[in-house]
């Protein structure tokens, strides 16, 4: 069945699933992830376990999964990143789908999270495909009317060459932005072995990168969007 969704992030469940009478059991849920992170048990078998307890959905256990870390991942994560008066004449790296998803799930609407991290994370997935939506266009835009803000030196954006449409929204953004966007088969690698800093909220990126900056959440947070947050830090 082909997918005609029209907006990113949305779920007809979510109403429901956080609202909030849900919200505390979600809060402590988290909480006890990262402290069983900390203790390093395996994360599938701790997820499994804290939401067996509160009786969570997939979707729930997603969102607790994405907002939560362990001590050591929020003390590295939190030594690595830069603030915005920092990037004056700097070169920024974005991870596209990463940044470009989260802002697009922020103006549609759906629901967000600030994880421990304090970084904002989305439930969207990609699943091997990218399909533009209406908030594609405008998304690029804010993020990149943001960028101008922030006085960089050069700023370009990293796409994974395997996910389907990459070249047309490449495209997409080097028409609305002016930026460098490449294809590259492994955007994690590449923001890892880079020098630059690096845009982006993906915990593996965050936990291997020298320097990394929270662009999602400075837009979001700067801007009037009609955003559904639910802090899990």
């Amino acid at each position: 069945m082909p997918d005609k969704r029209k907006h990113r992030g949305a779920n007809p469940q979510d109403d429901k699933l956080f609202c909030g009478e849900n919200i505390p059991a979600l809060r402590q849920a988290s909480a006890d992830y990262s402290m069983l992170l900390t203790k390093d048990y395996p994360p599938n078998a701790s997820l499994k376990l804290v939401g067996d307890r509160f009786e969570l959905t997939d979707r729930q256990r997603l969102a607790i999964m994405r907002s939560s870390c362990s001590d050591r991942q929020l003390a590295v994560r939190g030594s690595h990143q830069a603030q915005a008066k920092e990037l004056l004449g700097q070169d920024i790296v974005i991870d596209g789908y990463n940044v470009l998803i989260t802002v697009e799930a922020a103006m549609s609407g759906a629901f967000l999270f600030i994880g421990r991290d304090g970084c904002i994370r989305d439930l969207a997935g990609l699943h091997g495909t990218y399909r533009k939506v209406t908030e594609t266009i405008p998304a690029v835009e804010l993020i990149s009317n943001y960028l101008l803000e922030l006085n960089l030196k050069e700023i370009s954006w990293l796409l994974d060459r395997p996910v389907s449409n990459s070249g047309r929204l490449k495209k997409i953004i080097e028409s609305a932005t002016g930026c460098q966007v490449k294809l590259v088969n492994n955007p994690d690698n590449e923001l890892i072995k880079g020098d630059q800093i690096a845009a982006s909220s993906d915990s593996v990126i965050l936990d291997g990168v020298k320097r990394w900056f929270n662009l999602a959440a400075f837009i979001i947070n700067k801007t009037l969007l009609p955003v559904k947050i639910i802090d899990l830090s």
